[in-house]
């Protein structure tokens, strides 16, 4: 009897090259056009400094596309007395903007992994949710990115992230559904293989959420 053979994964798409960035003085004028668009007039008094300050509120909001979290990652330390346990960093706030309404959304991180040789200082694992929560982003690709450029960097023996965020896309606009969470995950190594590691991660962060009710 032949066996049956499983279709070939599909190869992620690569991303696409930034397109070329507009001056400040364009990006101030593409949000007076959107304030025309609205049906105000950009010229009154209330309005005319508004596209200076949307352009200063961009440049906070997406500041990720400047940093790189694999170099944020690159000073470790190796003197960890063989500790091998997992490393947990529960609740990070992050805020984000949806690429396909470029609304706000806000949740919170946890981040796991499992030491090989060396350890990061904490401090670098929020500022990795930072860099690419500060980005035009889907939820699920966010979770894979930070899970990946842990995974990269410091070659542990697992990484495990689980998002959980309220999305204003369908919270403010559209189905108007406000205290909905999504929550995603992205295991690897030792948190995929492992049902028990697994399921000690997953337990660790729930405290976090029986403890706020």
């Amino acid at each position: 009897m032949s066996k049956t053979k499983k279709p070939a994964r599909r190869a992620a798409p690569p991303e696409m090259a930034p397109a070329p960035r507009p001056s400040r003085e364009q990006a101030q004028e593409a949000v007076r056009t959107l304030i025309r668009w609205a049906g105000d007039n950009p010229a009154r008094e209330g309005l005319r400094g508004t596209p200076d300050r949307v352009v200063r509120s961009y440049e906070e909001f997406f500041a990720g596309y400047q940093l790189d979290p694999r170099e944020i990652l690159k000073r470790t330390f190796e003197e960890v007395a063989g500790y091998d346990e997992m490393v947990v960093l529960r609740d990070i706030r992050f805020e984000s903007y949806c690429e396909h309404h470029m609304v706000p959304i806000i949740g919170r991180a946890h981040v796991a992994y499992m030491p090989s040789k060396r350890v990061v200082g904490i401090s670098k694992l929020a500022r990795v949710v930072e860099t690419y929560a500060k980005r035009l982003q889907i939820q699920e690709k966010m979770t894979a990115q930070i899970a990946q450029a842990i995974n990269e960097v410091l070659e542990p023996n697992g990484v495990a992230v689980v998002l959980e965020a309220a999305h204003q896309c369908m919270t403010t606009r559209g189905v108007h559904k406000p205290g909905v969470m999504m929550v995603t995950s992205h295991m690897l190594g030792a948190f995929r293989e492992n049902e028990a590691t697994r399921k000690e991660f997953l337990s660790i962060i729930s405290r976090t959420a029986s403890h706020d009710t």
